[in-house]
């Protein structure tokens, strides 16, 4: 078996996230982001906007400041991606449409046995016949659109907002509708007919097994090097349904596993993966980003315990509410929690703290970075909060900027 050491896995891991090239000199265009979507695999989505929305993030933080709305474009006009349970909610490459009707097989199983899905199935039969003919009648339509057209039709169903909402994101997970685009963050359904293009609708659908393999082959391929928990959970795959296939990625010559030093379990990779020897790295990543959304995974690579803690009592963070680890070289060496202040035109750091050895340039990279940060958001300045143990140095780097 191979033998890493704990640098050598973190290179790898940061080479395959796209870490190990430099950002490109002009604007990014959209190859640059099929090349991000090459690493990351997905985008996951997530509703808080305080700094930005999550799925912008990864994209920035490997190529720089680029037009946010050519994802946008990417996903709603040119159809390149589509919405699904990804890694949670998500954007993924249309190409992985085939490979996730297995999820969308599920829903009809499960529907009796989910909670507000199933009380909808018991007391309105026919209800989600009657929500999918209203998106065929009516899409592309948002919840509310369609709460205002069930109620000026009159008709007899008793309209009720969460059970149409519901009704729609159970109809979401089977497939049956997608989302067309987003409106102020909404998302805006039509059948799915109307919006995965023909061509990939008409690939044949894998069994499971297959699709659980050829998943854990792209998640092994994002990750550079993983273990089997770490792979299962890029596509929220279950430990027993991922060990069998792995095995068989294993004898197809398509994985091999490793062992890498101080990890308590074997790690897969890549035939012939290259070890980059040294990664000259420099960015922020969103609390949602793939390369450190495994925090088990993330305290093995780089020795960094992080929390997400916005669902915790304010009096009780011990760092912030969102807060972005700072990737210096191929080390996390800062972590700050960062505001959009967009009516004053701010970005806020509203604290600021340095990891146990962090090398003296970290306050002047930082600053550098937050910079970079607050022109590709639009902002005009960067102000720090005096909160952690960076802060003051943080300051007098970004004044002298």
């Amino acid at each position: 078996m191979l033998t890493l050491s704990a640098a050598q896995a973190r290179r790898i891991a940061l080479a395959a996230q796209g870490f190990a090239s430099p950002r490109p000199t002009a604007t990014p265009d959209r190859r640059h982001l099929r090349r991000v979507l090459n690493h990351t695999g997905l985008l996951q989505i997530d509703s808080v906007n305080v700094f930005q929305r999550a799925h912008y993030g990864p994209a920035f933080s490997r190529v720089g400041s680029y037009p946010s709305a050519l994802l946008d474009r990417l996903a709603y006009k040119d159809r390149e991606l589509f919405e699904y349970w990804g890694h949670e909610a998500a954007l993924l490459p249309v190409d992985l449409h085939p490979l996730m009707r297995w999820r969308m097989r599920r829903a009809e199983s499960l529907v009796d046995r989910w909670g507000h899905i199933a009380k909808v199935v018991r007391e309105r039969p026919g209800y989600i016949e009657h929500i999918l003919d209203a998106v065929r009648a009516h899409g592309p339509i948002t919840a509310g659109e369609l709460a205002k057209d069930e109620k000026r039709t009159k008709d007899n169903w008793g309209w009720n907002w969460s059970d149409a909402k519901t009704t729609l994101e159970y109809l979401f997970y089977a497939g049956a509708v997608t989302a067309a685009d987003r409106r102020n963050f909404e998302r805006v359904y039509d059948l799915t007919e109307r919006v995965i293009p023909r061509a990939i609708l008409d690939r044949p659908t894998p069994g499971d097994d297959t699709a659980h393999r050829e998943l854990l082959h792209i998640a092994a391929r994002c990750h550079g090097i993983a273990t089997a928990a770490d792979l299962a959970d890029y596509f929220r795959l279950k430990v027993p349904v991922a060990r069998p296939r792995l095995g068989e990625l294993v004898d197809e010559g398509r994985l091999v596993e490793a062992q890498v030093e101080g990890w308590a379990q074997p790690a897969y990779l890549f035939p012939g993966t290259t070890i980059p020897r040294r990664v000259n790295a420099r960015a922020l990543l969103v609390p949602f980003d793939p390369l450190i959304w495994e925090r088990a995974r993330t305290q093995r690579l780089f020795g960094f315990r992080y929390r997400i803690e916005i669902y915790v009592p304010a009096p009780k963070r011990t760092h912030g509410y969102y807060v972005l680890p700072f990737l210096l070289g191929e080390h996390l060496v800062a972590r700050v929690d960062l505001k959009s202040d967009r009516q004053a035109g701010l970005l806020r750091v509203q604290s600021a703290w340095a990891e146990p050895g962090a090398p003296d340039a970290t306050a002047g990279e930082l600053a550098a970075e937050l910079r970079t940060t607050a022109t590709w958001l639009g902002l005009d300045d960067v102000v720090v909060a005096d909160r952690g143990d960076l802060a003051p140095t943080l300051a007098v780097a970004i004044a002298r900027m």
